[in-house]
């Protein structure tokens, strides 16, 4: 009787039940240059990426916010630390030589660090970090 009630339990599950939902991908804790870190960005089925001082946040599950169409897109796949810091979101906040030294962040005062201080907290608490950000040449 026992094997009577398993053979008609197995029948009556559906294939969907056999199985489970596929995992994400695991995201591995990389080095990345500026270079390598730009088509990060959310284009073409891509994660969304950014740096902040040297640290490579996930910042995927914001897409609305950091990837295509969004009011932040263009610190995806860069590095944002200075356009936060000043909160401007202009293309001249960014690092224009890809191939060049990190920003130093020079010339920034008191306020403007503590803003971005400010925005490291926020991306610690919310997002994932998944590499460093390193000069070209120093990987």
């Amino acid at each position: 009787m026992a094997s009577s009630v398993t053979i008609l339990y197995l029948r009556s599950r559906s294939p969907a039940e056999d199985s489970l939902p596929r995992p994400p991908e695991p995201i591995l804790f990389k080095t990345y240059t500026p270079p390598e870190l730009l088509p990060n960005d959310g284009n073409n089925g891509n994660p969304v990426y950014l740096a902040i001082r040297g640290r490579v946040f996930d910042v995927t599950s914001g897409r609305n916010f950091y990837g295509p169409g969004g009011p932040y897109e263009n610190f995806a796949g860069r590095d944002a630390s200075r356009g936060l810091a000043c909160g401007s979101f202009d293309e001249d906040m960014l690092t224009k030589d890809l191939q060049g030294p990190l920003d130093d962040l020079k010339g920034l005062g008191d306020e403007e660090m503590d803003a971005l201080r400010g925005w490291e907290e926020r991306f610690e608490e919310k997002y994932l970090i998944v590499g460093k950000l390193v000069p070209v040449g120093e990987k």
